[in-house]
């Protein structure tokens, strides 16, 4: 079981990194810096009004606030393009930034409840992280959370989850990862 507090990290998972990789400050040491949970509401608004695209945004981001724990954002589109028929201005996405205490509870409930209650799950794998360090995983319906009943959802949507670390590579990440008990393949 996964328990991400700061004196565990501090006792067990700083100095095996630092024994591992030679750092020879414990700041240098990669730690998680947050997480952004976010969708995209692109092809549900798609030729919609913008009070009918607000009618599918407000679901969701209840659905995602009570996952989090946090209030969900409405994100706007930055500017017009018109191959996908967006306007400067629309809500195309709804996202959420977690950090500290937040991120720690989440993080535990995805590891613990979330992912193991997924269809077919055998471990994140390798290519889900990026050569900056960062995890991203995506999940396919928001409905393997507890908080969210499947008899009152209204709308099933996927999101994705990045957790962003100070490492400067892929390898430093996956140990980290991997220290933290995260089920990696």
């Amino acid at each position: 079981m996964i328990e991400l507090n700061r004196e565990k990290y501090n006792k067990e998972i700083a100095p095996k990194m630092m024994e591992e990789f030679g750092y020879n400050n414990v700041m240098a040491v990669p730690r998680l810096l947050k997480v952004v949970v976010n969708t995209g509401i692109g092809k549900l608004a798609m030729g919609k009004t913008p009070t009918e695209t607000q009618k599918f945004a407000e679901p969701i981001a209840e659905d995602l606030s009570a996952i989090c724990g946090q209030k969900a954002v409405l994100t706007k589109a930055k500017r017009s393009i018109a191959g996908f028929k967006l306007r400067a201005g629309m809500t195309n996405g709804v996202k959420v930034t977690l950090r500290g205490r937040k991120m720690n509870d989440f993080l535990e409930r995805l590891i613990n409840v979330a992912l193991p209650r997924s269809r077919d799950f055998a471990g994140i794998s390798d290519s889900a992280f990026d050569d900056s360090g960062n995890l991203t995983i995506g999940i396919k319906e928001q409905v393997i959370f507890p908080e969210i009943s499947a008899e009152k959802t209204k709308i099933v949507f996927g999101f994705e989850i990045t957790v962003v670390t100070t490492a400067k590579n892929k390898e430093e990440s996956v140990k980290l990862f991997r220290l933290l008990k995260f089920p990696i393949k």
